[in-house]
């Protein structure tokens, strides 16, 4: 369908999903797995879907994985441009961003809030945040390791000699094991 002003038009609500971007070694397919999936689904739904990927090693940027693939990088320039050239073609739905690894969710606290699907960018922040999910844990009478959260050397230090070695050392905003270490006697 074309609108009067010869933009392209879409009948079906869009939803747009976000990839995972680049891989490194020892990342897992699982989150290109969760897109593909949500696509086929969503698609099955009753929705028109869009992908927007810059892997080409990933199944969910296949020719047909989605209606459309817009083959970007995951910034949040190329993501607001896709987003605003989908809102000129139809009703954008949605964007979904917990599919997709820790490239999207780094994107939903800048995307519009109002097309965020599934978990707040307040969510994702507060579960990433080692400090406030340890004290939301803490509130909620949850059970959690002892540890603490330092930016210092000597920060660290002083809590691993209150907690006692081996120490787990893992940074907050990263998902899949990526700049974790241990430390030991």
């Amino acid at each position: 369908d074309r609108d009067v002003t010869g933009v392209q038009t879409c009948a079906l609500p869009i939803l747009i999903i976000l990839g995972s971007g680049p891989n490194r070694i020892g990342q897992g397919v699982e989150f290109d797995y969760c897109c593909v999936h949500a696509s086929f689904a969503l698609r099955d739904a009753g929705f028109e879907t869009v992908m927007i990927n810059c892997n080409p090693e990933t199944v969910s940027t296949d020719y047909d994985t989605s209606d459309r693939l817009y083959f970007e990088p995951l910034t949040w320039e190329d993501v607001t441009n896709v987003i605003e050239a989908e809102q000129r073609s139809g009703t954008v739905h949605g964007v979904i961003v917990a599919l997709g690894g820790q490239t999207p969710l780094k994107l939903a606290g800048r995307l519009p809030g109002e097309l965020i699907l599934g978990t707040s960018p307040e969510s994702i922040d507060l579960a990433e945040d080692r400090q406030r999910w340890s004290e939301l844990c803490h509130r909620l009478g949850i059970p959690q390791p002892d540890g603490g959260t330092a930016v210092t050397v000597d920060e660290a230090a002083a809590i691993v000699e209150r907690i006692g070695y081996p120490a787990l050392l893992r940074p907050s905003y990263v998902l899949g094991g990526r700049e974790i270490g241990r430390a030991h006697v």
